[in-house]
């Protein structure tokens, strides 16, 4: 059997990308592009070259081929510009791509659609969070330019949904719904394996935190909820990875609660796997998700997981087989399930461990996600591969 040749690739991100940082969008790029260029596939990246970011036109970053396009610092002739050089770029150097992958669904992705559909290169279009349906060109009160891309986005080949939520919300404003595959984020669960077995005889319970300390993650109700849970012990500890504008903030909270001695603020971290090997729960009481990264490494550390009913997590944790789920903001709901997981033997919690480890090799493995993605480059359509599952 003849062997499927090499698939060249190009990622358009409306993003900065930079070797550290970034939010999901930018985390899953890095992470699916590594892979693939592992995989004997050709990656690059395409995006703006942002005030705030390096101020490279071309270089290779984290291993990968990245250029920036260059424009002008002024409001909405900026804009223009940049869609005009992102469609010049397509024309010319795009073409000796196989494939285009959107990763972030606005103007970009618009522009990058209707040049594909024009050079009938296959575009792939990642819905992936809340900004591009609350703040983007999704969103309920769109302008006449915003309408314009809306309409422009639904010419793309496929349209990669990380949500069930998303995907019921792209069919409601008109997406065809045959063009759609339910493709959650990846996550490299050979990276996330070294969880220990079992707590110590004498170690505190610990639960972890990871992400940006932003109002959108939930890190107050996170912290009003630790107090009532664990009032007056000191034989729990909430680690809070990552840094944010909130840090002194929830600092003073912590301070007015009474548990400053048991809330450790770790700041960025390289290296948070070891930082969730060490831990017994992972936390997630985030207002507002796509699908978050976290929760997959959470999940791949063989880590129970406590998470908030929104968007991506209610795909992934089943209370009572998992972890447990709890409305935002519910701190009442939130300090019984933390008091739950602190009070469950050692062998019980580890059982739902094993469980979130399965269950996310299952349907977000890097593997299954990135072999997904090849399948929608070469041109299957989402319809088939969704009954091929």
């Amino acid at each position: 059997m003849e062997r499927e040749r090499p698939l060249r690739i190009l990622m358009v991100l409306e993003s900065d990308f930079t070797h550290r940082g970034g939010g999901g969008a930018e985390s899953q790029v890095r992470t699916l592009a590594r892979h693939l260029i592992g995989r004997g596939q050709p990656v690059a990246i395409v995006t703006p070259l942002f005030a705030f970011g390096p101020q490279v036109r071309a270089e290779r970053s984290s291993g990968i081929p990245v250029g920036r396009l260059r424009y002008p610092r002024v409001p909405v002739l900026g804009a223009g510009v940049m869609c005009l050089r992102l469609a010049a770029f397509l024309l010319g150097r795009g073409r000796r791509y196989d494939a285009w992958h959107v990763h972030i669904a606005h103007h970009m992705g618009a522009v990058t659609c209707l040049v594909g559909a024009l050079v009938g290169k296959p575009v792939v279009v990642k819905v992936s969070g809340w900004w591009e349906l609350e703040k983007g060109v999704m969103a309920k009160d769109r302008g006449l330019l915003d309408a314009l891309a809306h309409r422009l986005l639904k010419r793309g080949a496929a349209f990669q949904a990380i949500s069930t939520r998303i995907a019921a919300e792209l069919v409601r404003q008109g997406f065809p719904a045959e063009r759609i595959i339910v493709l959650p984020n990846a996550v490299d669960t050979s990276r996330f394996s070294a969880r220990r077995a079992g707590r110590a005889p004498g170690a505190p319970f610990t639960a972890v935190f990871v992400g940006r300390l932003v109002p959108e993650k939930g890190l107050g109700t996170l912290l009003a909820a630790w107090a009532r849970a664990f009032e007056g012990r000191k034989d729990a500890r909430l680690r809070l990875v990552g840094e944010g504008r909130l840090e002194a903030e929830l600092r003073a909270q912590a301070r007015a609660l009474g548990i400053a001695e048991e809330v450790e603020f770790l700041g960025h971290h390289g290296k948070v796997e070891e930082i969730l090997a060490t831990a017994d729960v992972g936390v997630l009481p985030s207002n507002i998700e796509g699908l978050s990264n976290t929760l997959l490494e959470f999940m791949a550390s063989g880590l129970p997981t406590i998470a908030t009913r929104v968007s991506g997590s209610e795909d992934f944790v089943v209370t009572g087989r998992n972890g447990w789920l709890f409305d935002p903001g519910d701190v009442d709901a939130l300090a019984a399930h933390l008091g739950a997981a602190a009070t469950l033997p050692a062998a019980a919690l580890d059982e739902l461990g094993r469980r979130a480890r399965a269950d996310v090799e299952q349907a977000s493995a890097l593997e299954h996600v990135t072999g997904r993605l090849l399948e929608l480059y070469r041109g299957t359509p989402p319809h088939v591969l969704a009954k091929a599952s």
